[in-house]
This record gives structure tokens, C-alpha cells and sequence, in this order.
């Protein structure tokens, strides 16, 4: 259909007016939510991802992409929950105590949202207990994120603050931002580590099929 085509290349191109009105002319058409997100959408940020693991475009276009989608979704959204649409697992996400940065965060939580998954955005400088508030909450995966050395160990009292709370079987939880690396994933106990958004988008999918 020439109408999904087009609303895929207008979240690739990082078109957001054109992608929100191809959402409202989809839907005006009698187009269902449904298959708007799924095979425009989050078609569209599947090969936004893929474009970026193969080098052919770099962050600022990624970011330029998913406020496209998030345009987009803005719109559909109220038609998402008419229809009944079920998303594809509940996400929070938060930068971690003391961490201020949020460019990376932000960008994974569009890719996220983009993907159909549910997001709570609990935002910078995140105590431990923020996430046991969301877990509490139905958080299935608390992706964490820290741009700093100083700041990347409070992701380790996080995880150690949620297994104390008992709530350490019933999540999963996924870790980034520029000083993490695998092995440091697994040191802390996290489920996993992704290196950037396209591939923490992959890595939530992964986790949730456990």
C-alpha cells in the first residue's frame, strides 16, 4: 500500500509533519491503528536501525528519525488504545543517580516507544527506589543508562536495591551509555548490554522472549 510506503519513508527521512499526516490519512481512510504502526512505523525505525549498524547514517539522523515517529505516534496513539492494541512489553527508563544526561536515554525511549513498547520515562538522576517504584508498577525491563565513571557504579546499586526488595526475578534489566561494557554488565548482574539505541531495541526484544 503506496499510503505505508510513504508514512515508512517519511519516519526514515525524518519527516515528522509529513509521517503525523500520513497517520491521519491512513486513519481517515479506514487504515487500522494497528497496521499503521506496525508496517509504517516501526518498519520504518527497523531499517532506521539498520542503516545505522551499517554506518550509512549516524546519530543526529537517528534522532531526526524517531521525533518523526514520536510525531507520528502522537497522533495514532489515541487510536492505539481505541483498537485495543497490545504493546510489546512495558519498559522504564531513567538515567542513573547523579547522572545528568539524557540525549542517549531519549533517544533509546523513541526507538523503544517507536517499536511498540509501553514507556516510563522516569528521566535523569534516578534513585534506586524510582525503579522499584516502577517495577512495582508492571516495568517488565528498567533500562539504565550513565554517560560517566562516577556515576555508572550507582547502576550497580540500583540492581543490588531491587533484588533486595525482592523484585529482582520479576524484571529485566538492560544497561548503557559510553563508559558500560559487557563485561561490567555482567559484573553489576544486569540481563544485558547494548552499546546504542538500535541495538537496545534488539536487546529489549531479546530479554522479554526469555
Amino acid at each position: 500500500m503506496a499510503l505505508l510506503d510513504e508514512l515508512r519513508e517519511a519516519v526514515i527521512d525524518g519527516q515528522a509533519r509529513v509521517a503525523a499526516a500520513k497517520v491521519s490519512e491512513g486513519l481517515a481512510e479506514g487504515v487500522e491503528a494497528g497496521t499503521l504502526l506496525r508496517e509504517g512505523m516501526i518498519a520504518g525505525m527497523a531499517q532506521v536501525g539498520q542503516l545505522y549498524e551499517a554506518g550509512e547514517i549516524y546519530v543526529p539522523e537517528m534522532l531526526v528519525a524517531a521525533r518523526a515517529m514520536t510525531a507520528a505516534l502522537t497522533v495514532l496513539k489515541p487510536h492505539l488504545v481505541e483498537e485495543g492494541v497490545a504493546s510489546s512489553g512495558k519498559v522504564a527508563i531513567g538515567t542513573t543517580q547523579g547522572d545528568l544526561h539524557d540525549i542517549g536515554k531519549n533517544l533509546v525511549a523513541m526507538m523503544l516507544e517507536g517499536s511498540g513498547y509501553e514507556i516510563v520515562d522516569l528521566g535523569v538522576d534516578v534513585p534506586a527506589e524510582k525503579f522499584i517504584e516502577a517495577i512495582r508498577n508492571g516495568a517488565e525491563v528498567v533500562a539504565m543508562s550513565a554517560l560517566l565513571t562516577t556515576t555508572m557504579t550507582n547502576m550497580q546499586v540500583a540492581i543490588q536495591a531491587i533484588t533486595e526488595a525482592g523484585l529482582r526475578d520479576q524484571v529485566r534489566i538492560v544497561v548503557g551509555g559510553a563508559p558500560i561494557t559487557k563485561s561490567y554488565a555482567d559484573e553489576i548482574g544486569a540481563d544485558g548490554y547494548a552499546e546504542d539505541a538500535s541495538s537496545a531495541v534488539r536487546l529489549v526484544k531479546e530479554v522479554l522472549a526469555v
